[in-house]
């Protein structure tokens, strides 16, 4: 190669048509032609990376003058911003909030997937409709498996036997939770975190290991069910994990006949809880046959146009805001 720097301008050019512009620092090392050059792989799958390597390489060399190419391939580092979604007890609809807050935030645009971190008592592949569907993996790593909801998800009632008792002590299922989390999510950037009731092993090992960049708590109205909430939104603050804001689940039921609407958990508790924490109040969520079908039927509401699927959408939007505005500081 005489002219050197008409022959980097050339290569250049050729390399960013090779590669779709994610080349950089190409040089010459000797008089040889032994060529160097930086490939951008932040964002692809593994499966995908070598591939483009070989094709760069192969049309470099096809290049007049040049003998070797050294490709070093690079990739950011990206960082997923984990929401957990908790309770201070069980049966107050977390697991149906969380599926439904993943699939609104996936119909405004967010990239987002879901682990089903209830070890001991996973329930999102019945509200996702993937019962029966094991997850793949890629060495190490576990890859998500698709729905029809747009949601990548992972959970242990994925891995283990249909109606198989999971009866792991606290490192077998903090283990679990690793996995779940540091599995191949691909271009995924936001992270429903749907973890068991309470305050233990399980949400120790997520703030810990994971540190969640903010909580949002689900409540019934009921005083009991606030009391058990106070005590998970304690756990947050402790380990300095923003609490996003409270959802009051299970808020009035109206009859399918008469229209008229009762409130056997109670009302306005967990708003009311909000406001003397200084908290945000993200929304009520009635209690609802349409919801309760719906989602022992695999069908989240909030992927469909029925009404009862509105209030995760309005509570997904105060998240959404949520996370913009994180992103934007």
């Amino acid at each position: 190669m005489t002219d050197q720097s008409t022959d980097i301008a050339r290569l250049t050019a050729a390399a960013a048509t090779l590669s779709d512009g994610r080349t950089s620092g190409l040089r010459l090392l000797d008089d040889n032609g032994l060529l160097a050059v930086v490939l951008d792989v932040s964002g692809l799958a593994v499966e995908d990376r070598q591939p483009l390597g070989d094709k760069l390489r192969a049309g470099l060399l096809a290049v007049a003058g040049v003998s070797e190419v050294r490709i070093a391939m690079t990739a950011e580092k990206k960082t997923m911003t984990i929401i957990a979604v908790g309770s201070g007890k069980g049966g107050v609809g977390k697991s149906t909030l969380a599926a439904n807050l993943a699939v609104a935030l996936q119909r405004r645009g967010v990239k987002v997937g879901l682990v089903d971190a209830d070890i001991y008592g996973p329930s999102q592949p019945r509200l996702m409709d993937s019962e029966g569907v094991k997850p793949e993996s890629r060495g190490s790593k576990l890859i998500p498996v698709p729905n029809a909801y747009g949601v990548p998800m992972l959970s242990t009632g994925q891995i283990a036997a249909p109606g198989q008792a999971i009866a792991w002590r606290g490192p077998m299922a903090g283990k679990a939770l690793e996995q779940l989390v540091d599995a191949s999510w691909g271009e995924i950037d936001t992270l429903i975190v749907d973890l068991p009731p309470g305050t233990g092993d399980v949400q120790l090992t997520m703030i810990q290991k994971h540190k969640p960049a903010g909580a949002v708590i689900v409540s019934t109205p009921q005083d009991l069910a606030l009391m058990d909430a106070t005590r998970a939104i304690s756990l947050f603050e402790q380990a300095d994990v923003p609490i996003i804001g409270l959802v009051e689940n299970m808020a009035g039921y109206a009859c399918p006949h008469c229209g008229e609407v009762s409130d056997p958990f109670g009302s306005g508790g967990a708003e009311a809880a909000a406001q003397t924490m200084g908290l945000d109040f993200l929304g009520r969520v009635p209690l609802s046959m349409g919801i309760r079908l719906a989602s022992d039927g695999g069908v989240p509401p909030a992927a469909g146009t029925d009404p009862a699927g509105e209030p995760f959408h309005a509570i997904a939007a105060k998240v959404g805001d949520w996370l913009h505005a994180r992103k934007q500081g």
